[in-house]
């Protein structure tokens, strides 16, 4: 087997979950160090241990005035938000090993693959991004 790529080493890498979290709430992230895998390990931080609803809304509040504060306000996708939010949450009622967001990810490395991994089994991924209407409001998957 050939490993892929190396991957480019972000600030984010080295926090804790509680540390990232804290971070991202404070608006302390630099929006170059906060990519999908960031996305990823901040949600899986929110929902662990807590009421799945309570962790969903502040992670998308949170992850809102982030993406206001980095000038990005039109890249928040409100579908693609939940659909990661609840595909993330089952991966860790699934797998109570992976008590760190570190140790999801690496366990399940699809819900890093953006285009093709795990919300791309329920959702038509390319098309979903480009739809004006899966951006403003949560569209329930089709498949």
């Amino acid at each position: 087997m050939t490993a892929g790529p190396a991957r480019t080493l972000r600030a984010c890498d080295r926090l804790d979950d509680a540390e990232l979290v804290a971070r991202f709430e404070a608006l302390a992230i630099a929006p170059a160090d906060f990519g999908h895998r960031e996305h990823v390990r901040i949600a899986s931080a929110m929902l662990r241990g807590g009421d799945f609803g309570d962790a969903a809304v502040r992670f998308r509040r949170a992850l809102r005035r982030f993406a206001e504060a980095a000038g990005a306000r039109d890249r928040f996708h409100e579908t693609l938000t939940w659909a990661y939010l609840a595909v993330i949450a089952r991966r860790m009622a699934d797998d109570p090993a992976a008590t760190t967001s570190h140790a999801l990810v690496a366990r399940h490395p699809d819900l890093l693959d953006h285009r093709g991994g795990a919300v791309a089994r329920h959702y038509d991924v390319a098309a979903i991004t480009a739809s004006p209407v899966a951006r403003a409001v949560f569209v329930l998957p089709e498949r």
